[in-house]
């Protein structure tokens, strides 16, 4: 070993950006593991390296006793004062042990234990520096492809984009293209760290901003929430730390040209900047901007809203692909249901019917509006069925109510038909119903007919001996309408001429001259 050996050292240290004591601890290392395969040392060693002169040199470590056994461990006091005169039994004493031949043989057996130490400095090296810059966003250049994934440079370091942490809509990438990406994940390996970057994940677009706003870098504007279809669509909520600063304003820039820089950077992903609210519904219309909102019901317990919407606003709440809602969702961490108005009122009416309609509770001013009755009337027909209310502001619940609404319109104007067994309408019910001219269109023939003529289930017999005075008007109603709708159902027959009587075959027509010899004189006339 010699000063050209030290000065390759230091070399290696620039070029590897490896710490100079660490490399010189990885020599003294290898001349160890030399000797002791050279010379087949027992017991403790150690290398001193003179870095100045760039000589070495082995010392081991040997234990004063009285009676030598172990040579390579073990030193007579007299041999130990030899060395250092104040040596007691017990102590431990350096001993010089450099062979003359060393220097060469050194150097050959320590060249593969130098080297791949080397590597491995340099390779925790070049983790511990990617691992410290996570979350950053770097600049790359691409390198070349392989089965999808691309490779890129960063600095010194090869890494790799995986296919799945691409932008669908920028791809291929083109070789020695240079791009900003986010480092994802550094992971050891056999070989060298391997670094993963991206150019899909949310941070990437929260890093943009820090470079291109000075308030988000400062701290000033925070960014509260990023999401984002890579390629597609970005949703990013902000606010201010400082009133005087808007947080919107400073992130598009003056005519924009903030906003744009990182667009340009994501290939051309559009970018919404929402203003984060502590009020959730407030936050969820700024987070469906530029859609108007009309009404937002939450569910505190389970994070679910329903957003009601003009109709003519649903296609644009909602999205291309249902992009804006669900980035709306994914930003405020709620599931978000659009509806038009329409479809609300549909869902609150679904709702109320699925409600027990003994806990309903309507008054009767409602409910005789709602069946286009004065409240009068909707008191006096409620107490003829047995519900006694006494004015417009008493309160009946659902299934009486059902009762009103199935005694003007049939069991189809029922609301709560599966709440409660109907009870069929009585012949004076019905015919009562058709004085008042209130006989529903949807009742069918079958329920008319069923009702007209009284048909129960009960047998035959028994129906026999029931009296019919109940039901002699529904019956004779029932039998004129039968006859009539034979009558239309029998073909019509031809007319006749009048005065002649019909015959099954058609006579020729008389001529002029027998028309006039039947005709009776104006004598015969007289006479007749």
């Amino acid at each position: 070993m010699n000063a050209q050996f030290m000065a390759a050292l230091r070399q290696i240290v620039e070029e590897k950006n490896i710490p100079y004591e660490a490399l010189l601890d990885t020599v003294r290392a290898a001349l160890e593991s030399a000797y002791r395969k050279r010379y087949g040392a027992a017991g403790q060693i150690r290398i001193d390296v003179n870095e100045e002169q760039g000589t070495f040199k082995v010392f081991a470590l040997r234990r004063v006793v009285e009676k030598v056994e172990n040579p390579q461990t073990e030193i007579s006091l007299e041999d130990a004062r030899e060395i250092r005169p104040d040596a007691l039994l017990g102590d431990t004493v350096e001993v010089e042990i450099t062979p003359s031949d060393f220097g060469r043989i050194a150097a050959q057996t320590a060249k593969q234990v130098v080297v791949q130490r080397i590597r491995e400095a340099e390779r925790e090296i070049i983790y511990d520096e990617f691992d410290a810059r996570r979350d950053e966003v770097v600049t790359c250049e691409v390198q070349r492809r392989d089965n999808g994934n691309v490779y890129v440079t960063v600095g010194r370091v090869e890494a790799l984009l995986p296919m799945r942490e691409q932008i669908p809509t920028e791809r291929p990438y083109a070789v020695h293209r240079r791009l900003k990406v986010y480092i994802l994940d550094v992971r050891r390996t056999t070989k060298s760290p391997q670094v993963i970057v991206s150019r899909t994940h949310p941070g990437l677009v929260r890093r943009l901003f820090e470079l291109e706003v000075p308030e988000v870098y400062d701290g000033i504007v925070e960014i509260v929430a990023v999401e984002r279809e890579p390629g597609y669509r970005a949703k990013i909520a902000v606010r201010s730390h400082d009133e005087k600063v808007d947080p919107v304003g400073a992130c598009v820039g003056h005519r924009g040209s903030r906003v744009q820089a990182v667009v340009d950077e994501l290939a051309g992903e559009k970018i919404d900047i929402v203003r984060y609210d502590d009020d959730i519904e407030q936050y969820m219309r700024n987070a469906l901007n530029p859609a108007t909102v009309t009404k937002i019901e939450t569910n505190e317990e389970k994070k679910e809203a329903i957003v009601v919407v003009p109709e003519d606003q649903l296609s644009l709440a909602i999205g291309k692909k249902g992009q804006n809602v669900r980035l709306a969702s994914r930003l405020t961490g709620w599931k978000i249901d659009i509806m038009s108005e329409q479809e609300y009122e549909e869902h609150l009416r679904q709702r109320e019917l699925a409600r027990d309609p003994s806990e309903i509770k309507m008054r009767v001013y409602d409910l005789a509006q709602e069946l286009g009755l004065t409240s009068k009337e909707a008191i006096d027909l409620l107490n003829e069925l047995g519900i006694e209310v006494s004015s417009h502001a008493s309160t009946v619940n659902g299934l009486q109510a059902d009762e009103l609404r199935r005694y003007l319109g049939g069991e189809e104007a029922m609301l709560y038909r599966d709440w409660h067994k109907v009870r069929p309408l009585t012949p004076e019910e019905f015919r009562a119903a058709r004085q008042r001219q209130r006989l529903p269109e949807q009742f069918t023939a079958e329920q008319a007919e069923a009702i007209l003529v009284g048909k129960t289930s009960k047998p035959q017999s028994e129906q026999e001996e029931e009296p019919a005075q109940n039901v002699e008007a529904p019956a004779e109603e029932a039998a004129a309408g039968e006859a009539e709708q034979a009558e239309e159902q029998q073909p019509a027959a031809p007319e006749e001429p009048a005065g002649e009587e019909p015959s099954a075959e058609q006579e020729p027509e008389p001529s002029a001259a027998e028309l006039e010899q039947e005709e009776p004189r104006p004598e015969e006339q007289e006479a007749s």
